[in-house]
């Protein structure tokens, strides 16, 4: 009879608190690492199945943050939480209650002649803050706005221990207080040199938003393929998307013989728009005009200087064939491309490209010298003729941008015909271009080959890893990476400065594997770059928060370089 009594007694104990006996236990300092962080190591709350999260019924957005939540932890730990809307006794409760500002709020007027004044407009940054605060209670998750909760839930997902089979979780006690330092923090893809399936891309896009990115910059078309669906120019994509073949190596003039292909429908974009947009990543679609246009001349061999033929390209490198800049219609065929892409991609940021444009083909084309001399253009000594014919172009597309609510984007070559009013520069040779746009008042995305290009081997010793198309950029060198500038721009100019990006460029990127091990972990390092200051930086002990995550992207199935340097 005892043994039964302390058996029932046990089994009681079990269900009561299952969670004390096998617990596993969170670890708050992740990557990027929050603004501030206060643990209690000596008390701790336990998670387990079970138990609830709470959260505005009223407001599908929260519901869906809330979704995601429950998901997560699912996926990490195994322990199976529910869903209770508005149950303020529940284990994981998501509030939007933040205060924007705790001066202000509670404060009474002095008098009655006093007037509040408004509270001033939440930055981007503001916007995204949030408050985790773990105690007795259980876990408390406060906002400003929905965005917030969704980088608190993230950073929660983080902290969790990655074994799929814990009874429960043990949380110590905690406050974080966490906000971004740059309003912009993008990743760029390449498809046009290689293209990778809508899954692929949703996978990217998932990966951006554990890393805390807002901008995926989608990068469409090239001199070796053209992937974006014009339906009014229904052979564009169709035709202008394949090449016969492709070089083998770094142009080896050896080529493997097999026809390459694939475009994304509008219906695909529009797809991966939302997608994107339910993990508060804006899409940035890219154009690259008036060069790395073989892909659309090969379709319209009009639009090109010399008549063509004009293949799609093979091999990689910069081609002379160009748009013509003389040619009326061209402007008429940019104008239905960048249409039909603003009715695809709600972003309020258009990148035009304006990189690597030969002239040749213009030096010696009749109708754009005539169209350089109809526009009175001349060289100033500063900028030739022929690269003010591209400014030309770039004002041109501006314009009609702008009347649709967009702002464009160009490579920090667009400067060297003179900079376009409202042109936002990505500097990507060097910093160089973007302390110049600053200087101008220009606002400016920093990504330098120095620190940004992702495409480069990651390893000194290249038998270690895949091919990749030069260079060498570390992990260390990646975190190294001071987007300011502060040691020539003054504190004014540095506001012009909207943040960083990395980019990955395909030549030699041709399945997701290889395609997540270049990027994986150096998006963990410039991560920490677009969100954490300069003073909560530290290589050691960025490397020492790194395993978790290394651990996550197993449990996701993906690849990522083991060995950093």
């Amino acid at each position: 009879m005892k043994r039964q009594t302390l058996a029932a007694l046990i089994a009681l104990l079990l269900l009561t608190f299952p969670v004390n006996l096998m617990a596993e236990r969170a670890d708050y300092c992740v990557i990027p690492l929050p603004k501030s962080l206060t643990t209690d190591d000596t008390k701790t709350f336990f998670l387990h199945s079970g138990q609830g999260i709470s959260y505005d019924a009223g407001n599908p957005e929260i519901a869906r943050n809330a979704q995601f939540l429950r998901t997560w932890v699912r996926e990490i730990t195994g322990v199976s939480l529910t869903l209770t809307p508005d149950d303020k006794h529940a284990a994981i409760r998501l509030n939007t209650g933040l205060a924007a500002d705790k001066n202000v709020k509670g404060r009474k007027a002095k008098n009655k002649k006093e007037k509040r004044k408004a509270p001033a407009a939440l930055t981007a940054q503001q916007q995204e803050a949030y408050v985790i605060t773990v105690d007795g209670s259980g876990i408390e998750i406060n906002a400003r706005m929905p965005i917030g909760l969704f980088r608190a839930a993230q950073t929660l997902r983080k902290s969790l221990p990655v074994t799929q089979e814990a009874d429960s979780v043990e949380l110590p006690y905690t406050r974080i207080s966490d906000e971004p330092r740059f309003a912009y923090r993008g990743a760029m893809l390449d498809c046009a040199r290689h293209y990778f399936s809508v899954e692929t891309i949703k996978n990217y896009i998932d990966i951006l938003a554990l890393h805390g990115c807002n901008q995926f910059h989608w990068h469409l078309t090239e001199d070796q393929g053209w992937r974006f669906e014009v339906q009014a120019l229904p052979e564009l994509a169709k035709k202008g998307s394949v090449r016969e073949q492709t070089v083998i190596g770094h142009n080896t003039g050896v080529y493997d013989g097999q026809r390459y292909g694939g475009y994304y429908s509008q219906a695909e974009c529009r797809e991966l728009v939302n997608y994107a947009a339910a993990r508060y990543i804006n899409i940035i679609p890219e154009i690259d005009l008036p060069g790395h246009m073989m892909g659309a001349l090969h379709v319209f061999p009009n639009l090109g200087c010399t008549g063509g033929p004009y293949p799609v390209c093979t091999r990689w490198g910069v081609m002379n064939e160009v748009l013509c800049a003389g040619n009326p219609e061209t402007i008429t065929f940019l104008k239905t491309v960048l249409g039909e892409l603003c009715d695809v991609f709600p972003s309020k940021y258009i990148h035009i490209g304006g990189d690597e444009c030969p002239k040749t083909r213009w030096k010696q084309c009749p109708k754009c010298q005539a169209k350089a001399k109809a526009l009175g253009l001349k060289d100033d000594g500063k900028h030739s003729v022929e690269n003010q014919l591209q400014s030309w172009i770039n004002h041109e597309m501006e314009s009609f941008l702008q009347a649709r609510g967009r702002n464009i984007i160009g490579w920090d070559e667009v400067l060297e015909g003179g900079l376009t009013d409202d042109g936002i520069v990505m500097s990507w040779r060097g910093v160089k271009g973007g302390i110049e746009a600053a200087r101008q008042h220009h606002r400016v995305i920093m990504s330098p080959t120095t620190f940004c290009y992702i495409d480069y081997y990651q390893l000194r010793d290249r038998g270690l890893q895949p091919d990749a198309i030069g260079g060498y950029l570390p992990l260390s060198q990646v975190y190294s990476f001071e987007p300011l500038a502060a040691d020539v721009l003054s504190e004014e100019e540095q506001k012009y400065i909207l943040g960083p990006q990395v980019n990955l460029w395909t030549e030699y990127i041709a399945y997701p594997q290889h395609l997540f091990y270049m990027l994986l972990p150096r998006l963990d390092a410039i991560s920490e770059v677009q969100w954490c200051y300069p003073g909560q930086k530290d290589f050691e002990g960025f490397k020492s928060r790194l395993p978790q995550m290394l651990k996550i992207y197993d449990l996701m199935g993906f690849s990522y370089c083991r060995k950093y340097e």
